[in-house]
């Protein structure tokens, strides 16, 4: 029968005939990507792979007799190949020339002769039309199975009952043509929705202009580099040449441009590949695209395979997700196991892995013999923000005032991608600030050359042949200048000048100034001059002015960085400040001082006392003193209802903080976080308080990481968080005595218009002073200061007030009578039996 494959009858079952037509689809692929691929090319575990994916009637059959199937298939094929089916002559070998056969045409050979690769029977020549000339068929170097599976296809086997040769003449098999262009459609809509890989780095960059990541990139020279550049050594020596290497690491911190800037280095080809665009709504699909990439992979080894996002393809497969994610796992898995060099000639496939969400992937991609190792990718720190900076600063026109330093001081928390937004911003400050200058100076130009223009004008009044000192009008003739129109030559004219009148020159406005950046395209339409570029250079004041445009990453993501408070902020608390100074300040500041006397720095600090005493400003003002980046965590923001995410909430935390050291944590509200875990406790809180503990008693590495706790319950809080290595430093913060008192309210009225019969030593020396906060002395001044506008501006009371009516800010003071009033509405936060219970904890702890 036309169309049927051969070998195809010998098979007895409709599954073996299905693995055989999915096995002969197998090669068409394979030939489509290499035209000397071979039937014995082909192993029994990928086309086992490969018709398991196809699914079908081969769906229903066991591992074992899918297997029969395949071996069978495959030794049907390669027989068919050795005995000359697929091939030439015998005589010639395989490796022999065959027949091109036109693709167009399905060509069926007499029963009794050669399939293919003899020459056809000549034609007997018919005298009674035109002779046509012979159409001669190339002899071509190529492999000739490719040619002979293609057209074997379509062709009535040699032994086949009904020949459908005549006298030896070919002629065309019957649908052949359309078979034929049925399979060429098919495989060019293979082709198109093939996935692109490009090969190359889109990206011109090097290891050497990245800065502050030295670290890093001593260890990827040894994963990655090494292995691609000098497979030899490996070979050589009989190591374990690693597969694949994981980066992982806040958004923004340059694990892409470390990708690139590695291919560059290596100088080999690179596939870029985003990890949610290998994910496809048809079953199967995604599966097909992993191991297409894989296969070109291998192709042009040695190559540099970077997945990035590969957390979107590998989630954890023990949450009881869905059944694609998991094939799609297992896909993975089983491509970076077959990444063995030596099943490539040692030329080696590293993949690269990029993610923000290590914990998120499965762990059987992270073990040894896949990603062999993983790479963290930190927050920079002062230095590596001060590398970054001149690394990226490097081809730009920078001003002498340029304070690295300085900018890496003024920007905690922002990682390479910050950084770099940061240099952008400040280079169209620069611009700004040029081209300002630039339309001050054409406008400036514009005002003088008017007024040369308008005495130009008046003097351009005194006419030729206009009357001076009264003298009557003279008349002025006027030739015409050599017309030559038919030889015809008019008389000179006399025509009488009148005296002209004065005209007056009407200037329009300008438009108003709507942006710097449209007056200067509206009066410099054309290209720059060389001077009017001279000056446009990036000084350090336009980067202080870009500082406060630019969110850092860790604050969009929900982290607080360094916040704006100082030790001049802080009013009083002298002993508490000292020892937070000894225990985190100068440890941060200097760490080597503490090595030297082997004094390890304390865990972690609990700040205790009554509310309103400062506990979270004095942390503000530590993180602002040592310049660390700064996560603030309020207790009742990590509890979650779901089982087990208040727990993953804490961990998030401790990680952030370690990418980020050196690092401060502040919890607030500690208490709400780890309560005593008694018979009476829940056991949510049991398993939070475990996991506090896990993560401070230095289990997991915390170099550079420092907690400081505050809380108004310290005797709620579990005993075991205090012991020595957590928070083994408590600093009782109570409240202030009248020095202290004194001391606050200065710094907090230091800005405030006060009058001159105002006394801040009378006012902290007051009896109703005696258990104030420091809050309760911020909210007295506060309330003092809107008595005085509301007597002195707000006379209406309620009343919106017009502008026109409201007094000058200079004529405002805050007087005496406005603290009296103030007395009257400001109560103590704390009252007389919370003072006595805080003196009874503060003799325990």
């Amino acid at each position: 029968m036309a169309g049927k494959k051969p070998g195809k009858g010998r098979l007895q079952k409709q599954q073996e005939a299905k693995v055989y037509e999915l096995t002969v689809d197998l090669m068409e692929e394979k030939c489509q990507a290499d035209d000397t691929f071979c039937a014995k090319n082909l192993t029994n575990l990928e086309v086992f792979r490969y018709v398991q994916a196809r699914g079908g009637p081969t769906g229903r059959l066991g591992k074992q007799e899918l297997g029969r199937h395949v071996d069978a298939a495959i030794t049907l094929l390669r027989q068919e190949e050795e005995s000359g089916m697929f091939g030439g002559n015998p005589e010639n070998g395989l490796n022999g020339d065959a027949m091109d056969v036109e693709e167009d045409i399905d060509i069926a050979e007499p029963a009794s002769g050669p399939i293919f690769g003899a020459p056809a029977p000549e034609k007997k020549e018919d005298t009674s039309t035109a002779s046509t000339p012979a159409v001669s068929t190339p002899i071509l170097d190529s492999n000739s199975m490719n040619k002979s599976v293609v057209g074997l296809w379509n062709t009535t086997p040699a032994g086949g009952a009904t020949p459908t040769a005549i006298s030896g003449a070919a002629t065309p098999v019957e649908g052949g043509d359309n078979e034929k262009k049925r399979k060429r459609e098919k495989t060019k809509e293979r082709a198109a929705k093939k996935q692109k890989v490009e090969h190359k780095s889109e990206l011109s960059i090097s290891l050497e202009d990245l800065g502050g990541i030295e670290k890093v990139i001593e260890q990827i020279t040894k994963s990655v580099l090494v292995p691609l550049t000098h497979p030899e050594v490996y070979k050589t020596t009989g190591l374990t040449m690693p597969r694949g290497v994981l980066l992982h690491g806040p958004p923004g911190c340059g694990k892409t441009v470390l990708a690139n800037a590695i291919a560059n280095k290596a100088q080999v080809p690179f596939m870029s590949i985003s990890a949610p665009s290998v994910v496809s709504g048809m079953s199967g699909e995604s599966e097909k695209k992993i191991r297409e990439i894989f296969e070109e992979a291998r192709a042009i080894a040695p190559c540099l395979l970077f997945i990035d996002e590969i957390d979107a393809v590998t989630p954890k497969r023990e949450g009881g997700g869905r059944g694609m994610e998991t094939r799609i796992v297992a896909q993975l898995l089983t491509c970076i196991d077959d990444l063995n060099p030596e099943k490539n000639d040692f030329r080696p496939v590293i993949v690269l892995g990029a993610t923000n969400r290590p914990d998120a992937i499965d762990p059987a991609l992270r073990r040894p013999g896949r990603f062999d190792e993983e790479i963290a990718m930190a927050v920079p720190d002062r230095k590596s923000r001060e590398l970054i900076l001149k690394a990226i600063t490097r081809p730009l026109k920078l001003n002498d005032d340029i304070d690295f330093e300085l900018l890496a001081m003024r920007t905690p928390g922002y990682v390479a991608a910050d950084l770099k937004a940061l240099v952008t911003a400040a280079g169209s400050m620069a611009l700004e600030r040029a081209f300002k200058q630039l339309v001050e100076n054409k406008e400036a130009g514009q005002e003088t050359s008017d007024k040369i223009e308008e005495i130009k004008d008046t003097d351009s009044m005194d006419v030729e042949g206009a009357p001076q000192d009264g003298q009557p009008t003279e008349a002025v003739k006027t030739e015409t200048d050599s017309i030559s129109a038919g030889d015809v030559k008019e008389e000179p004219v006399e025509t009488p000048v009148e005296t002209p009148k004065p005209t007056t020159v009407i200037t329009l406005p300008n438009p108003p100034h709507t942006s710097v950046w449209v007056d200067f395209l509206r009066m410099f339409p054309n290209p720059l001059t060389a001077s009017q570029l001279q000056n446009m250079v990036i000084a350090l004041n336009d980067f202080l002015m870009a500082i406060p445009l630019i969110q850092p990453s860790s604050k969009r993501e929900g982290f607080a960085t360094v916040p704006d408070v100082s030790w001049e902020d802080v009013g009083a608390l002298a002993q508490v400040r000292q020892e937070l100074h000894m225990a985190i300040v100068q440890p941060i500041r200097q760490p080597d001082l503490f090595k030297m006397v082997g004094v390890d720095a304390p865990g972690g600090v609990l700040l205790w006392g009554p509310p309103g005493c400062g506990k979270t400003l004095l942390a503000k003002a530590v993180a602002s003193e040592t310049a660390a980046n700064f996560i603030s965590v309020r207790g009742p923001e990590l509890l979650n209802k779901y089982v087990g995410e208040s727990e993953r909430a804490i961990r998030q935390v401790f990680e952030r903080a370690a990418l980020s050291s050196p690092c401060i944590i502040f919890f607030d509200e500690f208490d709400s976080l780890a309560p005593r875990r008694d018979d009476g406790g829940s056991e949510h809180s049991s398993r939070l308080v475990n996991t506090l503990l896990t993560e401070l008693n230095g289990l997991t590495e915390r170099r550079g990481v420092y907690v400081i706790a505050a809380t108004n319950r310290p005797d709620i809080i579990d005993p075991a968080m205090v012991r020595p290595g957590r928070l083994d430093k408590t600093l009782f913060v109570g409240l202030p005595d009248e020095n202290e008192r004194f001391e606050i309210l200065s710094k907090v009225c230091r800005k405030r218009p006060l009058a001159a019969d105002v006394n801040l030593r009378n006012i902290v020396a007051d009896s109703r002073c005696g258990n104030y906060s420091g809050a309760d002395l911020t909210q007295l001044a506060n309330e003092a200061g809107l008595m005085a506008l509301r007597q002195q501006v707000f006379t209406h009371g309620a009343e919106i007030i017009h502008d026109h009516k409201a007094a000058p800010p200079s004529s405002i003071e805050i007087t005496n009578h406005h603290f009296e009033e103030a007395f009257n509405k400001i109560r103590p936060s704390v009252t007389d039996a919370d003072r006595l219970k805080y003196d009874a904890l503060k003799l325990t702890w």
